[in-house]
């Protein structure tokens, strides 16, 4: 059974091409919010988010960690995005096949996603399934990652996505529920 406020974003879903098809008895497919964080900022995004929609959470770790030090980590994802590299992550979401809609959370590292999410979204065949984006950053906003994730996802749906600076993060609900409204996630 869909939750309250599911209607509309089930309109919506219906307005882009995604439905639900659902046999007598069976509950709707769900709502994942996925996120990478390093700092803490986008976590707490996720958390915002998860907390207005509900569904699963899924926090995406790479087996090799980062540096502590903020300089030393940008030296880092610098490397990996020059190189194209897609650093192993320690877990995947099972049954990817259950969810509709996945938000997907970032930092905005060097104008697009930190290269361990394209290793999640080059996991997956994510073929008509809502994708909707949201990231934490310095002042680069969401950069070229909506271009990258329909790069990656072409069969997919890629919803506007939401970017709050880093240090609001943890103080940005009433943007964060403004936006889900604007895309259709009323509760």
């Amino acid at each position: 059974m869909m939750r309250s406020g599911s209607f509309a974003f089930a309109a919506l879903l219906s307005f882009c091409g995604v439905s639900f098809a659902r046999e007598s008895g069976q509950s709707a497919k769900s709502t994942l919010v996925v996120y990478f964080s390093r700092t803490g900022n986008t976590r707490a995004l996720a958390e915002q988010i998860h907390s207005l929609i509900g569904g699963d959470i899924f926090e995406i770790t790479t087996v090799k960690k980062y540096p502590e030090a903020y300089r030393p980590t940008t030296e880092v994802a610098r490397v990996e995005l020059d190189n194209d590299e897609r650093p192993e992550l320690a877990a995947f979401v099972e049954n990817m096949e259950q969810y509709d809609a996945i938000f997907i959370g970032y930092p905005n590292w060097w104008g697009t996603m930190p290269m361990a999410f394209f290793t999640f979204l080059e996991h997956y065949d994510l073929s008509g399934k809502t994708l909707i984006p949201f990231c934490t950053h310095g002042g680069g906003g969401l950069g070229g990652s909506e271009a990258d994730i329909r790069r990656i996802c072409p069969k997919s749906t890629v919803l506007g996505g939401l970017s709050i600076g880093g240090s609001r993060a943890r103080n940005s609900q009433r943007e964060v529920t403004a936006w889900l409204g604007q895309i259709g996630f009323n509760r």
